[in-house]
């Protein structure tokens, strides 16, 4: 086996037992990536077969480091490399011309040599390849995920962006002239994706301030909300006398049977047991007739009003009790009044809503009561005409 294969073997299982899943680019499809390219620049700038296999060597090892974390990876790299070259008996000058190759590839580092130009074009192969998108993502990725950086879609393009047009170069004679035009490629990509987020936060813009147009109108929703309110308020009150018709209709029966079958039989001396008995039947009836017909019982209002109240938006003028009594003329001109101040149709709608509230209020608390004293009272005469009779058969 090969040196070559042997490196390449080692960083495969190096990579697979070691290397955190958090490194989405710089792992071994990257590395792999690389060496091709090292391959291709080797050959086409006509370099010896020994020195390609120091270059393929600085390839395999050169992120071999990030199995130690990111910080400071070329020096790691370069130590694993050389630990691998000394087991492979290979002299200290080979180990040190593959540990400079792998160090060339700090970023910041500008290559001198033409070695050092080749892995240094090769490290970043990926920027001339039709999956540069796919790579980019990979990148951003591992920079949420090890350095905590956010990018939003727009901000990553731009990053990308910026390091192609002004943070990168090719070096060596064959990628100037073969790769560049790629990478340009990329680099309109990248400006037609830039391109197409403006315009569609444009159109948002534009979309938003046409709902902020419409938020500044918002009668219709608004006249929703009474209309839906006044329409739940209209059936609870509906329902409200519902019950109470029920109550009075139940009532009324209770007490004509009462009336004209018990209490004619009361005046037989045999019959005084049942007097008590009766009583609370039809006490306990009349007074849930009472609390049923005060809960429905209408509140007469004086039904006129003042120019001064229209003026001084005191009236309801949706409500009939308020004006019932004022000539057509003066409720005509009260109403156009009020129409020419929103706030105070507005104002007028809470208000009648506000007090069919306390209306409704009151019906279902009388109507409580009502039907608390029937039950109640149905309960009292069962028992008292249960103690009646058995204290008549004792």
């Amino acid at each position: 086996m090969t040196l070559i294969n042997q490196a390449q073997d080692f960083v495969f299982n190096l990579f697979k037992d070691k290397l955190s899943k958090v490194y989405t680019y710089h792992n071994l499809n990257h590395t792999i990536g690389v060496v091709k390219a090292v391959n291709i620049l080797c050959e086409k700038e006509n370099v010896s077969p020994v020195d390609t296999e120091i270059l393929i060597l600085a390839a395999w090892f050169h992120d071999t480091g990030y199995i130690n974390g990111c910080t400071n990876h070329e020096e790691y790299s370069s130590d694993i490399a050389a630990d691998f070259l000394k087991k492979n008996e290979k002299s200290d000058g080979y180990i040190a011309k593959v540990a400079d190759l792998i160090k060339v590839t700090v970023k910041e580092n500008v290559p001198q040599t033409l070695f050092e130009k080749i892995i240094k074009d090769a490290d970043y192969y990926h920027l001339l390849s039709e999956e540069y998108s796919n790579s980019c993502q990979d990148l951003r990725k591992e920079w949420e995920n090890t350095e905590g950086k956010s990018f939003s879609d727009i901000e990553w393009s731009a990053e990308n962006l910026d390091f192609l047009k002004n943070k990168h170069r090719f070096y060596t004679d064959f990628a100037k002239e073969n790769w560049e035009p790629l990478k340009q490629k990329n680099i309109e990509q990248i400006q037609n994706i830039i391109d197409s987020i403006e315009n569609k936060k444009g159109k948002k813009v534009k979309k938003g301030a046409k709902k902020k147009d419409n938020e500044e109108k918002p009668e219709r929703g608004i006249d929703t909300v009474f209309r839906v309110t006044l329409g739940n308020h209209t059936r609870l009150s509906g329902i409200a006398d519902s019950k109470a018709n029920i109550l009075l209709s139940v009532n009324a029966i209770i007490i004509s049977i009462a009336l004209s079958t018990i209490i004619p039989k009361l005046d037989s001396p045999k019959n005084a047991h049942l007097v008590i008995p009766t009583f609370i039947m039809i006490m306990s009836s009349v007074i849930t007739i009472v609390f049923a017909i005060l809960s429905t019982r209408p509140k007469v209002t004086k039904g006129i009003f003042t120019r001064q109240d229209i003026e001084d938006k005191k009236v309801n003028l949706l409500f009939f009790g308020n004006f019932y009594k004022m000539p057509l003329e003066e409720y005509q001109w009260a109403m156009n009044e009020m129409m020419k101040d929103r706030a105070y149709i507005y104002n007028t709608m809470i208000k009648d809503l506000y007090f069919l509230g306390v209306v409704l209020e009151k019906k279902y608390r009388l109507l409580r009561i009502a039907y608390n004293l029937f039950m109640f009272g149905i309960v009292l005469s069962v028992i008292a005409f249960v103690i009646a009779f058995k204290t008549t058969g004792a």
